[in-house]
């Protein structure tokens, strides 16, 4: 009985084999090209900001072998004010740098004002607070220490601040109003002070009038998103009588609303 023979298909494998290692090579070949020649070297940098910095340490190295997220930090870390970096590459030899900057979202009063963004980074300081139209925070000298620019605080008590005031802006019923300022006194004794004045145009002033009307609202730790929306609530429900209150406590069960004309 004859054997069957397997009828193998060498010669299309080995055109097959031979076409990967083409492909291969070539490309081994262009990568070579793309990161050693002289035509891929960094000759300029692109920047739409004028910055007291020098970035020619990056000019004369290749494009394609710079490692983009690295050097993208390495450059935020030189800028306290700067949230990220974005790093481009414009071929044959250009790279674009583009600062995104930290949105300022209060001032905290220490031995300088501070500007600090909603992450707790502290970015600048500022000898005038009255040019920025941003909350202040007070009360925070003894609980915050070593301030450095660029670096993220954790502090407890001014991540329950900062928690307050990104509540309060994110409400759609308080635009209008402003936060002037925030006096931390403990986690169980907060004070928020409200412009409520119906001439709104003095809401953006920082320092205020000698006859601005501000409303003092106190708060305590704990459902900071419950608590802002029922002062939300009871700002717009007593809006015409706001001028006349003291403050309104919600520190208790109920809202505990003072009249300036009650003794």
């Amino acid at each position: 009985m004859k054997r069957r023979k397997d009828n193998f298909p060498v010669k299309p494998l080995l055109i097959i084999a031979v076409i990967i290692i083409v492909i291969v090579s070539a490309i081994g070949y262009m990568r070579e090209v793309l990161t050693t020649s002289d035509y891929f070297n960094v000759k300029g940098i692109i920047c739409r900001e004028e910055l007291n910095t020098d970035f020619s340490y990056l000019k004369g190295r290749n494009i394609f072998t710079l490692d983009m997220d690295k050097e993208s930090v390495n450059i935020a870390r030189k800028f306290p004010d700067c949230l990220r970096v974005r790093l481009t590459r414009i071929l044959p030899d250009r790279l674009f740098v583009e600062f995104i900057r930290r949105r300022p979202i209060a001032l905290v009063k220490l031995y300088r004002y501070f500007v600090v963004d909603q992450y707790g980074v502290f970015f600048a300081s500022v000898s005038n607070p009255g040019e920025l139209n941003l909350p202040l925070i007070t009360g925070l000298e003894t609980k915050l220490f070593g301030i450095t620019l660029g670096k993220k605080s954790v502090t407890k008590e001014l991540v329950l601040v900062l928690g307050i005031i990104k509540e309060f802006n994110k409400s759609l019923l308080m635009k209008g109003y402003r936060i002037r300022r925030i006096e931390f006194n403990s986690a169980d004794d907060i004070a928020i002070f409200i412009p409520v004045d119906l001439n709104k145009e003095a809401y953006f002033q920082w320092q205020a009038p000698g006859k601005e009307n501000i409303l003092e609202v106190r708060i305590s730790q704990g459902n900071i998103l419950e608590k802002i929306a029922v002062i939300t609530g009871l700002i717009n429900q007593e809006r015409q009588n706001l001028p006349s209150i003291k403050y309104i406590d919600f520190r208790f069960k109920e809202p505990v609303i003072k009249f300036k004309d009650v003794k």
